[in-house]
């Protein structure tokens, strides 16, 4: 007799009622793990998810479904796994260590990052806006009218990720974060994610 079958045989004392009861309510729990998750993302996602007909459909509409980013150890979901995730995927990563959005600008400077007020293609948006703040990838600049976009998660909703372009102009109202002062200037790598409609 296998380890399970006994241990199954134990805890039900042997009747089989019991051991189907158990069963059951066993794959009852499975089969709503799924929905439990979901439900946990929060009202936002929830009713983000019921106006789409399918998963291929919310990811065109910018609800992130890759994997677990390797040594993200940012909120899954935030601004802050999201521009973690871009800068290593860029070929450039930054500390796990600067906490809430509102906190990157201060930590940045203390590890020896360039913080200013002027947007670069792979910089980090910062503000302090908001109970947390907010943080965004900069994703483009357009050199004829010095608009630029940000890529960003969890502006429109937990886990959503987006695009917003801004006025030159706008700029002077946030930080952004670059490399590290005196560094080798680098061209961050091009990202390529087809599946979401973020304009990268």
């Amino acid at each position: 007799m296998s380890i399970a079958l006994f241990a199954l045989k134990v805890v039900t004392g042997g009747s089989i009622k019991k051991q189907i009861g158990l069963v059951l309510a066993t794959m009852a729990i499975l089969v709503a793990l799924p929905f439990a998750a979901v439900f946990a993302m929060g009202e936002s996602v929830v009713s983000f998810l019921s106006n789409v007909p399918s998963l291929a459909a919310a990811e065109t509409q910018g609800f992130y479904t890759g994997g677990p980013v390797p040594g993200n150890t940012y909120a899954w979901g935030n601004c802050t796994y999201w521009v973690f995730a871009m800068r290593l995927w860029a070929g450039y990563p930054i500390p796990t260590s600067w906490g809430n959005a509102n906190t990157w600008d201060d930590r940045a400077s203390r590890d020896g990052y360039e913080v200013n007020r002027t947007p670069a293609v792979g910089a980090v948006f910062q503000t302090d806006e908001g109970q947390y703040g907010h943080v965004a990838y900069v994703a483009a600049i357009n050199n004829q009218t010095g608009e630029w976009t940000i890529s960003e998660m969890n502006y429109a909703g937990l886990n959503i990720v987006g695009k917003r372009t801004f006025s030159r102009e706008a700029a002077a109202r946030y930080t952004f974060i670059h490399n590290k002062k005196g560094a080798a200037p680098w061209t961050p790598q091009p990202i390529s994610l087809p599946s979401l409609n973020i304009g990268l």
